[in-house]
């Protein structure tokens, strides 16, 4: 884990406690290939060390695969999908899909990706922290990809599918899947599922507006100042934290983060200035 990963689950957190809610924790482990062995259990063990305990079990979406061949079937049956055969590098110089395997089915044997047929329109919802925010799917991905050619399914279509089988009502993460919460929209109604409320907290950047999850100088989580980055995490959410908390347990800076959480605080945008 990186700060900014620490500083969405701690968002996420306050948040879920602040309403009396749930915060449940699912892996989203579904290119299996690319896992880092032993990653998903360090992600735990950190979040146990900065005092974050989730409720219920752990989902990991490597055991939900039947839920997703579920869904997907149905958006078959209606006619909502479509195979296609095009490459990455085929469309390296595609500002969206062009549609070019929507009405050309691919030639028999050939590997393919499954598609959902996205028809123009404008999605629009009202983010708690970003404000509204609208998209036309078509106009701006075009038919996205719901099961890619190595038929590993697409994270569009499993946190859609995870997050209603699992209740999830609220949902706060990173303003990187800003732009990706209207093709969610857009699938959620196409299936027939209820819609989260959304809040996305600004990307943690450098002040030359670099990702700093990206940047060779990204501050790594540390459980052995698991209390001090904690309150700088707070602060940076809007919650600046009293100076007799710099001497608390980890307990009792939470239940004063629980008590003063307000999503209204927190900002839009943050540059996060780093050392080195």
């Amino acid at each position: 884990m990186h700060l900014g990963s620490l500083y969405s689950a701690v968002a996420s957190f306050l948040d879920a406690r602040a309403h009396g809610g749930r915060w449940l924790l699912r892996i989203e482990d579904l290119d299996r290939p690319r896992e880092a062995l032993g990653s998903a259990d360090s992600i735990l063990q950190t979040l146990q060390a900065f005092g974050l305990q989730w409720d219920g079990e752990v989902v990991r979406q490597r055991d939900r695969n039947e839920l997703y061949v579920d869904a997907l079937q149905r958006l078959q049956s209606r006619d909502l999908t479509f195979e296609c055969a095009c490459s990455r590098l085929q469309l390296e110089d595609e500002s969206r899909y062009p549609g070019t395997c929507r009405l050309r089915a691919p030639a028999p044997g050939t590997a393919t990706a499954t598609r959902l047929a996205v028809e123009p329109g404008l999605i629009q919802f009202s983010d708690r922290i970003q404000g509204t925010f609208r998209q036309d799917v078509a106009a701006a991905v075009g038919d996205t990809i719901l099961r890619r050619r190595d038929r590993v399914f697409a994270y569009l279509l499993a946190v859609v599918v995870d997050d209603a089988a699992q209740g999830v009502t609220h949902i706060v993460r990173g303003a990187d899947l800003l732009d990706n919460t209207p093709r969610q929209i857009y699938l959620q109604r196409q299936l027939g599922l209820p819609l989260p409320a959304y809040a996305h907290v600004p990307v943690l950047t450098e002040p030359d507006d670099s990702k700093l999850a990206k940047s060779r100088r990204s501050v790594r989580v540390d459980v052995g100042q698991a209390l001090p980055q904690l309150l700088t995490v707070l602060s940076m959410l809007g919650l600046p934290t009293p100076a007799v908390l710099a001497r608390a347990t980890l307990a009792e800076v939470w239940d004063w983060a629980i008590g003063n959480w307000d999503v209204g605080r927190v900002p839009k945008r943050l540059n996060l200035r780093v050392n080195g």
